[in-house]
């Protein structure tokens, strides 16, 4: 047993997410996932409005059904008929994050380049910047005391209201929106990871042959996550885009 467990050798957080370089400018892994996620989301598009059949079929069908998923699950559940125009955006936002998270599962890869807190981070503040500019573009300077303050409340209170919403607005909305993103991710990763690695202790590296069938345990698990990861993909991308559309509704219809 101290054999088996000393041939265990789990890498630090650190490495599971810091490829090394094999381009310039310190191109890597992450960073190729990235560009191929985009790729593969402009590439689905781009061959599903080529045709425009009134039938659709194929991948025309596919991207039709994105579409008219976020148009009327998140979009018009959220924003309504004014958010429409943020369709195409969201729906990209969509397919983007979906993409880009599922391959942690791809052969090769098997990395989610958003458990890397820079792509989650610019996402966040992309949406950060949509939403404070239609907060502006439909209240005005009204839309800084909307934000901070709500009607009704006690004088006294107003203070310490508007503080808590304004750390809200500037900080807490984009930062958790980013680390929810990351933190999922990475966390599916590092399980992935932990019963890859003993699953191979038990088979490659274990000179107590005992304890080789109890490999199947930490195989299976692995997957099983493996299944539930392509489950968390969606979801992830699905809770990102939702709130982005959440966040716009509120900038453009002020609480009253």
């Amino acid at each position: 047993m101290l054999n088996l467990l000393a041939s265990l050798n789990f890498p630090q957080i650190g490495e599971l997410v810091d490829w090394k370089s094999f381009g310039p400018g310190g191109f890597n892994k992450a960073d190729l996932t990235i560009i191929l996620a985009g790729v593969i989301v402009v590439a689905f598009f781009v061959i599903g409005g080529r045709k425009k059949a009134l039938v659709p079929t194929g991948v025309q069908n596919v991207a039709e059904m994105a579409i008219e998923f976020v148009e009327g699950q998140i979009v018009m559940q959220t924003v309504g008929e004014e958010g429409l125009r943020f369709v195409p955006y969201l729906t990209t936002l969509f397919c983007f994050i979906l993409v880009a998270n599922l391959f942690e599962i791809i052969p090769l890869f098997q990395f989610p380049p958003m458990a890397r807190m820079a792509m989650p981070l610019f996402l966040a503040l992309v949406t950060y910047v949509i939403y404070n500019f239609q907060g502006f573009k439909h209240q005005g300077l009204r839309y800084i005391k909307n934000s901070l303050t709500q009607p009704g409340l006690p004088k006294a209170m107003i203070p310490l209201v508007a503080l808590i919403e304004g750390l809200q607005l500037v900080i807490v909305k984009p930062f958790s929106l980013a680390v929810r993103l990351f933190a999922n991710m990475l966390a599916g990763h590092l399980l992935l990871v932990t019963f890859a690695l003993l699953t191979d202790a038990l088979i490659f590296h274990n000179t107590l042959h005992f304890f080789t069938p109890l490999a199947v345990l930490p195989l299976a698990m692995d997957i099983g996550i493996t299944g539930f990861e392509v489950l968390v993909a969606v979801l992830q991308a699905f809770v990102f885009t939702i709130l982005t559309a959440v966040y716009i509704g509120q900038a453009m219809h002020p609480e009253h």
